[in-house]
């Protein structure tokens, strides 16, 4: 196996409709931190810069920008941006990224942080189902935030039918 240049995930970025809004409902519904806040609203910046470094669409405006950390994992780097023709976030079924998952211990308790905090289920826990991922309290669910992006809450507390036939191993804190 060749070494890969690449280690790990960093971060994953999410654009939002309301920096504060976003950052008080990661911290209330997953635990997550504020490490910095790389723009604050109504800091001055290259907004023709940002455009052009992120391919934003003309006009659009880079108001704020703010890290997050998680207990284990990667980091939430949030943007709020605005611009005339922003689209909603994706479906499930569109392409690209379209959700992320967080790994729980206890996912009743989660779920009760993530609504609380102004989330949605979509359903309860479900078994995994999967033939690889199937296990005792093997466990996931979709919810979405309140503006409307999806994240997936997982919890694999037995082993999986997919470790008897490899040595490669799904991340786990």
């Amino acid at each position: 196996m060749s070494q890969s240049a690449v280690r790990g995930m960093d971060h994953i970025g999410i654009t939002v409709p309301d920096i504060e809004q976003a950052t008080a409902f990661f911290c209330a519904a997953l635990g997550a931190e504020v490490i910095y806040t790389s723009v604050a609203p109504g800091d001055e910046i290259d907004q023709q810069a940002q455009q052009k470094t992120l391919r934003l669409t003309p006009g659009t405006q880079v108001k704020a920008v703010r890290m997050l950390k998680l207990h284990h994992g990667p980091g939430i780097e949030l943007f709020e941006m605005h611009g005339d023709d922003q689209r909603e976030p994706p479906r499930a079924n569109d392409y690209g990224l379209q959700h992320f998952a967080v790994y729980v211990d206890d996912i009743e308790a989660a779920i009760k942080s993530f609504e609380q905090a102004g989330g949605t289920m979509f359903t309860g826990p479900k078994a995994l189902s999967f033939p690889p991922e199937r296990g005792d309290g093997n466990a996931f669910c979709y919810g979405r935030t309140p503006w409307g992006g999806i994240i997936e809450m997982i919890t694999r507390p037995s082993p999986m039918p997919y470790e008897q036939h490899t040595a490669l191993r799904r991340w786990q804190p």
